[in-house]
C-alpha cells in the first residue's frame, strides 16, 4: 500500500506552483513589507504611465514591496502588485524595473490571476483523482510500484497542463509589455536585460533558482520575440529618463543601507564616492550605528543642496525621533509634510513625534495629521493607536476609547472592541457619526464572537 506521505509528495509541485498566488499574504506575515514613501513614490512614477496605457486607473492598483533578497515580482487578485527588494536592488536601471512592471501589468490586464486559479483547480482535481486511483491499484494488486506509477503519471499530466497554461500567459504578458512600452515611448531593452540576467538560472537546481524563474518560465521563443521587437521598435534607442534614473539610484542606495550590514554599505558607498546616492546611503549607515554625529551632517548637507526634497527631511526626522531628539524631529517632519502634504506615512511619523512629546499643545496638529493619513489608509493600526494616545493626552477619553476600538478591530481583538465601544458610548453623545460608527464596530465584534461560539458547539 502507498504510504500517506507519498500522496503528500505527489502534491508538492502543485503547492510550489500555486504558492505565488498566495505569496503576498505570506510575505506580509513572515518576511514583512517595506513601507517607505520615497521608494513607493518612485515605483509609482515607473508604473503609472504603464497603468494608464493599459486603461487601468493607477490608484486602483496597490503596489507593495517585500523585504526579500531574491528576484521576484507578481500580481494577485484585487489588483495587487508585489516587488521584492532583491529585484529592485539587482536592477541596473529604472528601465529594467519598468519592464518588469509592464510585464506584470500584462498579467493584470489578462486576468491571469483568476484564470490561473481556475486551471490550478482543474489540475488539483486531476492529481487527486489519479492519486486515489494509484492507491486503489496498489491495494488491489498488492503492488506498491504500480500504485506509485499511476499516481505520479497523473501528477505529470496535471503538471504539464499547468505549465503549458502558464507559459502561454507569460507570452501574452510579454506582448502586452512590449505594446505598453511602445505606447509610453520607452525601450524594451530593460525588460530584455532583466530576462537575460535570470535566463541563466534555468539550469540551476530548483532550490537555488530565484522565485521569478520558477513562476515565470522563460523560453527561447520568448527571448527571441522580445529581441525582434527591439530590433524594429522606433523607441528602442530611447534613453532612460534621467530623472527616473536618479530616483532609481537613490532607491537602491536607501534599500541597501537599511537592509544590508552597515559594513557592507560603507564598502559599496565609500567616503571617496561623493555622489548624492552614496552620501544618502552613508547617512543611513551611520545612523543605524548610532553615530548621529556623522549621519546628521550628511543629511543636512543633502538638505542644503536640495531644501525642497521632502524625503531628506523625513529621514532627518526619523533619525532624530529614534534618538530622543523630539523637538528637532517635529521640526523636520513638519517641513516634510509641508513639502509633501498628503503622504500618509510621513503624516503618521509626524504624529508619532508629537505624541512622544506628550504636550497638549500638539494635539490639534497631531489629530489633523492622523485624520488625513487615515483617510488614505483607514487600516493603519499604528495610526489608530497614536490617535488613541493623542486623545488621551488631550483629555478626551471618549474619543480615545473610540480610536482604541478601531485599532482593536484591525488587530482582531474582538473582546477589546466590545470593551472600548462600551466605554466610548458612556461618554460620547448619541446620534453623532462617531457614535453610529461605534454601533458598527460593536456589531462586527459581537457577530464574530457569536460565530466562534457556534463553531465550538
Amino acid at each position: 500500500m502507498i504510504p500517506s506521505s507519498t500522496v503528500a509528495k505527489a502534491l508538492v509541485w502543485l503547492v510550489a506552483i500555486s504558492s505565488p498566488l498566495q505569496y503576498g499574504a505570506a510575505c506580509a506575515q513572515s518576511l514583512g513589507l517595506i513601507r517607505d514613501t520615497e521608494i513607493e513614490d518612485t515605483i509609482r512614477a515607473y508604473a503609472d504611465p504603464i497603468f494608464l496605457a493599459a486603461n487601468i486607473p493607477p490608484r486602483s492598483v496597490t503596489i507593495r514591496i517585500i523585504a526579500d533578497n531574491s528576484l521576484n515580482a507578481f500580481v494577485t487578485t484585487g489588483n495587487r502588485m508585489f516587488l521584492n527588494t532583491g529585484t529592485l536592488m539587482a536592477a541596473n536601471s529604472s528601465a529594467e524595473i519598468i519592464g518588469v512592471i509592464a510585464h506584470e501589468t500584462g498579467h493584470l490586464v489578462g486576468g491571469h490571476t483568476v484564470t490561473f486559479s481556475d486551471q490550478m483547480e482543474t489540475a488539483l482535481r486531476t492529481t487527486l483523482l489519479t492519486t486515489l486511483l494509484g492507491v486503489a491499484a496498489g491495494v488491489a494488486t498488492g503492488n506498491a510500484d504500480l500504485g506509485m506509477a499511476v499516481a505520479l503519471g497523473g501528477q505529470g499530466t496535471a503538471q504539464r497542463q499547468v505549465l503549458a497554461f502558464s507559459r502561454g500567459q507569460e507570452s501574452s504578458a510579454d506582448q502586452f509589455a512590449l505594446k505598453a512600452l511602445d505606447e509610453t515611448e520607452q525601450s524594451a531593452e530593460g525588460l530584455y536585460k532583466f530576462f537575460e540576467r535570470i535566463s541563466g538560472q534555468e539550469l540551476l537546481i530548483t532550490d537555488r533558482q530565484d522565485p521569478y524563474v520558477r513562476t515565470h518560465p522563460l523560453t527561447r521563443n520568448r527571448m527571441t520575440s522580445i529581441r525582434a521587437h527591439i530590433d524594429q521598435s522606433p523607441y528602442s534607442a530611447a534613453s532612460p529618463n534621467e530623472g527616473l534614473e536618479e530616483r532609481h539610484r537613490r532607491a537602491v542606495a536607501k534599500l541597501y543601507s537599511f537592509l544590508k550590514p552597515q559594513k557592507s554599505t560603507l564598502k559599496k558607498y565609500p567616503k571617496t564616492d561623493t555622489s548624492l546616492p552614496a552620501r544618502y546611503a552613508r547617512s543611513v549607515a551611520y545612523y543605524r550605528r548610532g553615530r548621529l554625529d556623522l549621519s546628521v551632517p550628511l543629511i543636512d548637507g543633502l538638505i542644503e543642496e536640495r531644501p525642497d526634497d521632502p524625503y531628506f527631511w523625513e529621514l532627518k526626522g526619523q533619525m532624530l525621533l529614534e534618538n530622543g531628539r523630539i523637538p528637532e524631529a517635529i521640526v523636520a517632519y513638519k517641513e516634510a509634510t509641508r513639502l509633501l502634504p498628503l503622504a500618509p506615512l510621513i503624516l503618521v511619523a509626524q504624529a508619532h513625534a508629537m505624541v512622544e512629546a506628550d504636550d497638549p499643545a500638539f494635539t490639534n496638529d497631531t489629530q489633523n495629521a492622523l485624520r488625513l493619513a487615515l483617510q488614505v489608509d483607514p487600516n493603519d493600526v499604528f495610526a489608530w493607536g497614536l490617535s488613541a494616545k493623542s486623545y488621551a493626552i488631550d483629555n478626551q477619553p471618549g474619543m480615545s476609547a473610540y480610536a482604541a476600538a478601531e485599532r482593536a478591530l484591525l488587530m482582531r481583538q474582538f473582546g477589546e472592541v466590545v470593551r472600548y465601544t462600551r466605554k466610548a458610548e458612556e461618554i460620547l453623545p448619541t446620534g453623532t457619526p462617531v457614535w453610529l460608527r461605534l454601533q458598527d464596530l460593536k456589531a462586527v465584534a459581537r457577530n464574530y464572537m457569536e460565530d466562534q461560539r457556534q463553531r465550538r458547539r
